[in-house]
């Protein structure tokens, strides 16, 4: 009974022994703007600053306005720790929410939300709503192919009928 206690015994400092510190996930540690600024103009652009390089292709920000319209314009870009979006002209004036979701580079996403106040209106109107499209039609495309789709299978469920009959 000694033997196996002290085996376990000299198994588990092994272990703790092996295991380094943990590694601690990304964070946000700044951004322009500052979370809950109050701001006369909006800015030209949004920039996040994290602790950690973020890696390139999983990463939005999204900046919606008074009434859910969004303002940020393009795509995302990241270099290293920074991670930017261009923004749309100012819309009216209120409180805009920055959200925004990155992946580390250990591969564990991060996401989180900042608030700034536009203090003036400008004259900017937020981008079309996402589902939305900007050429009449492609809503009901969607609709014609997947009735068709369905259609078809109709016809060939019915077939099959036929011939299994005696």
């Amino acid at each position: 009974m000694g033997r196996v206690l002290a085996v376990l015994l000299t198994a588990g400092v092994v272990i703790v022994a092996a295991t380094g510190p943990a590694s601690a996930h990304n964070v946000l540690t700044g951004s322009s703007p500052s979370d809950g600024a109050r701001l006369r103009t909006a800015p030209a652009q949004v920039t996040l600053t994290f602790n950690q390089p973020v890696r390139h292709g999983y990463d939005t920000i999204a900046v919606t306005g008074p009434g859910g319209g969004r303002y940020d314009a393009g795509r995302t870009t990241v270099a290293d720790r920074t991670v930017r979006v261009r923004m749309r002209p100012p819309g009216p004036a209120g409180a805009y929410e920055i959200g925004y979701r990155i992946l580390s580079a250990d591969g564990h996403p991060v996401t989180g939300r900042l608030r700034f106040t536009l203090t003036t209106a400008g004259p900017g109107k937020p981008a079309p709503a996402l589902g939305t499209t900007t050429r009449g039609g492609g809503t009901w495309m969607w609709i014609a192919g997947g009735t068709v789709l369905v259609l078809l299978g109709v016809v060939v469920l019915l077939r099959r009928a036929r011939r299994v009959r005696p």
